[in-house]
C-alpha cells in the first residue's frame, strides 16, 4: 500500500479490524520509510449493474448519488447516516440480487422510495417529488392523499383491534 505522506510502496499492517457489518476491513498500516502510521479501509468490489437513464444514456452504478439522494431527502430529519448508508448498502443489494447487467433507473429510485416510504414518511415524499418530477400539485397532492390514506386505514384498523381486545378483557369500550 502506498504511503500516503511520502508515497513509498511498501508498508506493515498493524492492526485490522471488520466493521460492524462485516463488509469493510479497517487496516492501520505503518510506512517502512517514513514510519508514519495511515488507516485503510478493504471493501470487496462488487459488480453492479449498469444504469440506464431516461434519455437512454447508460452510468455505471454510483452509491453516493443515493446517498446524496437519501441525505437531502431526510434532511432534519430523524434519521441518522447511519441508516442513509444501511439503505443504501440495501438498495445495493437488491440490484445485485437482480442479476441484471443492466437496469432501468427508475428501477433505482423506486427501491430507495420503497426503503423510505418503511422509515419516513416525509422523507419518501421529498425523495419521490423529486425523483418523480411532478409536473404539477395535482400529480403531488394525488400522492399525498394515497399516503393519507393509507395511513388513516392503518388508524382505524389498531383502534379496532384495541376495541376488539378491552371487548374481550371485559372492559368497557370508550
Amino acid at each position: 500500500m502506498k504511503c500516503p505522506f511520502c508515497t513509498h510502496i511498501e508498508s506493515r499492517v498493524i492492526d485490522s479490524r471488520l466493521s460492524r457489518d462485516g463488509n469493510v476491513t479497517r487496516r492501520r498500516r505503518e510506512c517502512e520509510e517514513c514510519e508514519r502510521r495511515f488507516t485503510t479501509y478493504e471493501r470487496v468490489e462488487e459488480i453492479l449493474p449498469s444504469v440506464v437513464k431516461k434519455d437512454g444514456r447508460r452510468e455505471t452504478y454510483d452509491r453516493m448519488k443515493v446517498i446524496t439522494g437519501l441525505k437531502k431527502a431526510c434532511e432534519k430529519r430523524p434519521i441518522g447516516v447511519e441508516t442513509i448508508e444501511n439503505i443504501a448498502d440495501q438498495v445495493e443489494r437488491a440490484l445485485q440480487a437482480r442479476g441484471e447487467k443492466e437496469i432501468p433507473g427508475a428501477v433505482v429510485g423506486e427501491e430507495v422510495m420503497r426503503h423510505l416510504y418503511d422509515l419516513d414518511k416525509v422523507a419518501y415524499v421529498r425523495f419521490s417529488s423529486v425523483y418523480r418530477s411532478f409536473q404539477d400539485l395535482d400529480e403531488f397532492m394525488s400522492e399525498l392523499k394515497d399516503l393519507i390514506q393509507e395511513r388513516s386505514g392503518s388508524e382505524t384498523k389498531q383502534i379496532s383491534r384495541r376495541l376488539r381486545s378491552r371487548a374481550h378483557k371485559g372492559k368497557p369500550t370508550s
